[in-house]
């Protein structure tokens, strides 16, 4: 894949759909709760895009059959929603995706259901943490390298390990473009970022091991060990001074 440069006004456009997503997830909190059926909040979600004049980014991309991803638990990322339900002391990562005016939106968010244990409560706090120190380093003349290195030392030295298969992506009129976006690496290394580069930042992050096992229906990712796991994801453009972030109200 060839890495493209935005310019503003296609940033502009990608900025609408990113709102549109976080406002969706916005929409979203007050039913993540006890009981909710995953097939009603992935319904609920399509609807409230294609009510919004967007269409799911997810549906049917290669495949897939769900407007969202919905990831319980030891459920990495990619889940089917399905007629299950969430139980109290469930974490769930809710990633959504928006085609708005020939642009994508990506973000994803961990939610907690009901009541969590401490060390889920720390996992998710330590996740989101990893994922801004991510974006502070998504700066014109810092390395990708810098992402990955900033997000690897902070989680492991929270005691948990971040995923290596499944990364961020670039994205702009593709879900899914050049650069690649690792979130492990070393100071200094790798693709040095330029003003115009637009991708995700969104950390896996496991209280076990970092290893993944993917189920038969070619999909549904989960940690080998059953540990838990949490993702946050934010949509940025490099600029040459501070982060500009896309996925935000």
């Amino acid at each position: 894949m060839t890495l493209v440069l935005r310019n503003s006004t296609q940033i502009e456009k990608m900025r609408n759909a990113g709102r549109l997503v976080a406002q969706t997830h916005a929409m979203l909190r007050e039913y993540v709760i006890p009981g909710a059926v995953l097939l009603d909040l992935d319904q609920l979600v399509e609807q409230y895009l294609r009510e919004h004049g967007a269409t799911p980014s997810f549906k049917n991309y290669k495949g897939f059959p769900a407007s969202t991803c919905i990831s319980i638990n030891d459920v990495i990322c990619h889940g089917i929603p399905d007629k299950s339900r969430l139980k109290d002391g469930d974490l769930v990562a809710i990633d959504i995706g928006a085609f708005l005016d020939g642009w994508h939106g990506d973000s994803c968010v961990t939610y907690s259901v009901g009541t969590i244990d401490a060390q889920s409560q720390k996992l998710m706090d330590v996740t989101k943490e990893a994922m801004w120190r991510g974006i502070a380093q998504a700066r014109a003349g810092n390395t990708l390298g810098d992402i990955g290195a900033a997000i690897q030392e902070y989680t492991e030295s929270q005691g948990f390990s971040v995923v290596r298969e499944y990364t961020g992506h670039g994205i702009g009129r593709n879900m899914h473009e050049a650069p690649t976006v690792l979130h492990y690496g070393e100071w200094g290394k790798g693709l040095r970022l330029r003003a115009g580069m637009t991708f995700t930042i969104e950390p896996m992050v496991n209280i076990g091991s970092y290893a993944t096992r993917l189920l038969k229906d070619g999909w549904t990712v989960k940690t080998v060990d059953g540990s838990r796991s949490a993702q946050f994801e934010h949509q940025l453009a490099v600029t040459d001074g501070e982060p500009d972030i896309l996925t935000v109200l």
